[in-house]
């Protein structure tokens, strides 16, 4: 229908739907990838598929953004084409509605996705705190990524609806037609940069924004007979799935509770903060004794 028209906005749309069509094929794969068990090479299983996927379906946006931004460019600057506005207005009318379904479809995916990752790993019951819950609410990130760039097009749709609307009864406005292109350039990165902040703190093994690594730290020193935390290392297998890895010292002469201690460091890391896996490591304290080495025991001689 672009090409017909010759319309540079609707073929935007229609290229951006063929970008989100291949996102959405990726993400399924990712999907079903990352369901699978880990295997004696990938212990973690595959869960990062997801923020692979992520990235490759923004990045082909960013690409399709960067072709169709010269393209406007180059229309604005000649304005030496015509458009068909009958083939433009019945395009975009379509467009708009196909963009509607898939938003839809795509929410309600998500949405079960989510929920199927809220079942943590763990035979010990679920803890109602808000820590936990903001963790479970985190959607797989390839799905986000798919409704964003659905949603994205609905907009762009709705711009070119509009646009065909003026082009049809108003020729002499065809400059409509690159004007969309540009909104469209500026609503992908507005839409997309919270994704790429998302997939890089995984990447990075960052601590999820929701979680307190200082408020962690106090509930495990309350925790009874314990001393110190030598280590506390978090981050996320991928979205809603949060791993930590806890070293803790005890006080002297606690060895016999060493299992409740881990038992309940245990729980307040599955359930109060809502991680995914936890492993909690146990020593008793042991005080450091200052020693002086050769080279300085010669220099104060």
């Amino acid at each position: 229908g672009g090409y017909v028209a010759n319309s540079l906005a609707i073929m935007t749309d229609a290229l951006h739907m063929l970008t989100d069509l291949s996102g959405i094929i990726l993400t399924l794969l990712a999907l079903w990838l990352s369901a699978k068990s880990p295997t004696k090479r990938f212990t973690f299983g595959f869960h990062r598929l997801e923020v692979l996927s992520a990235i490759i379906s923004v990045l082909l946006v960013y690409i399709l953004m960067a072709f169709l931004l010269y393209e406007a460019v180059q229309r604005t600057i000649r304005m030496d084409y015509e458009i068909n506005g009958d083939i433009m207005l019945i395009t975009a009318a379509v467009g708009v509605a196909v963009n509607l379904i898939m938003g839809f479809l795509l929410n309600q995916s998500g949405h079960l996705h989510s929920h199927s990752h809220s079942h943590p790993h763990s035979h010990v019951p679920q803890s109602n705190s808000p820590n936990a819950a903001r963790s479970h609410g985190h959607s797989s990130l390839a799905v986000r990524a798919a409704f964003v760039h659905a949603l994205g097009d609905l907009v762009q749709s709705i711009g070119v609806l509009v646009a065909a609307y003026i082009i049809r009864f108003k020729p002499e406005y065809k400059i409509a037609d690159p004007i969309c292109t540009y909104v469209f350039s500026i609503l992908v990165v507005l839409t997309t940069i919270r994704i790429l902040c998302d997939t890089g703190v995984i990447i990075l093994e960052g601590v999820p924004r929701h979680l307190n690594v200082d408020r962690i730290k106090e509930d495990l020193m309350k925790i009874e007979d314990v001393y110190s935390i030598e280590d506390l290392n978090i981050w996320s297998l991928t979205a809603g799935k949060t791993t930590a890895i806890v070293h803790l010292q005890l006080v002297p002469g606690s060895s016999s509770k060493w299992e409740e201690v881990q038992l309940k460091a245990r729980q307040l890391l599955l359930n109060t903060f809502g991680m995914y896996k936890c492993s909690v490591q146990l020593q008793s304290y042991k005080q450091e004794t200052s020693k002086t080495c050769a080279s300085c025991q010669s220099s104060s001689a």
